[in-house]
């Protein structure tokens, strides 16, 4: 019952940015360059659920509050969700599907080229986020795949730098905290690397059969 009010929180509260920028698009709230204010926006708030994901494990580690892995997936979709919001406004809103004007843009402005791989990787993820995924593609490799969230973050932090370029606060604070969470999974698995090490192989009975 609480995860089940937890998501419904969740999946409000995640929709709340959303209508934010409608409320200020039917009144006159965007400013002066309103398709760089929505970029802007659902650019954020793709990163900010991004860093969410990553937060949980760890989060959850620590608190030992084992039902926030239940939240992970939702949140990640939402990541997805507004990544492609963010798309689309490039897409759609400033190239006006402009085919040509956009692969010179991926060719040209390195910012986009990593931000468009930062989106592309965000896709598997997405597609393979179901418990019928995880059964078909094995825990093991739906883990490696969905692996690609730490990339992902890389990328979409460096295209933010890049494309900034003059005020860096709010993208440093990202890349802040991605460094943490990032040496926080390193820590713990140089921890288990090392409790594994100790543990002392069991001896093989003459009824095992040796390694090729």
């Amino acid at each position: 019952m609480k995860l089940r009010f937890t998501k419904i929180a969740i999946f409000l509260a995640a929709l709340v940015p959303l209508g934010r920028l409608g409320w200020k698009a039917l009144h006159d709230g965007l400013g002066a360059n309103p398709i760089e204010v929505i970029t802007h926006s659902t650019g954020d708030w793709t990163l900010i659920l991004i860093l969410t994901t990553l937060t949980i494990t760890p989060l959850r580690r620590i608190t030992r509050q084992y039902w926030l892995i239940g939240v992970r997936r939702m949140i990640g979709l939402f990541a997805f969700f507004y990544g492609s919001l963010h798309f689309t406004t490039y897409i759609w809103l400033d190239k006006f599907f402009d085919l040509h004007e956009m692969f010179k843009d991926i060719a040209k402005r390195p910012f986009i080229t990593v931000g468009f791989t930062a989106f592309v990787l965000l896709i598997p993820l997405a597609l393979t986020s179901t418990a019928g995924w995880i059964r078909r593609l094995g825990g093991k490799n739906w883990q490696r795949l969905h692996r690609l969230i730490y990339l992902t973050g890389i990328l979409g932090v460096i295209h933010y730098i890049w494309l900034v370029k003059a005020d860096l606060r709010k993208p440093l604070e990202y890349a802040l905290a991605l460094s943490i969470l990032l040496l926080y999974r390193i820590v713990m698995w140089v921890a288990e690397l090392r409790k594994n090490a100790a543990v002392p192989a069991r001896p093989r009975t003459s009824a095992e059969p040796t390694e090729a």
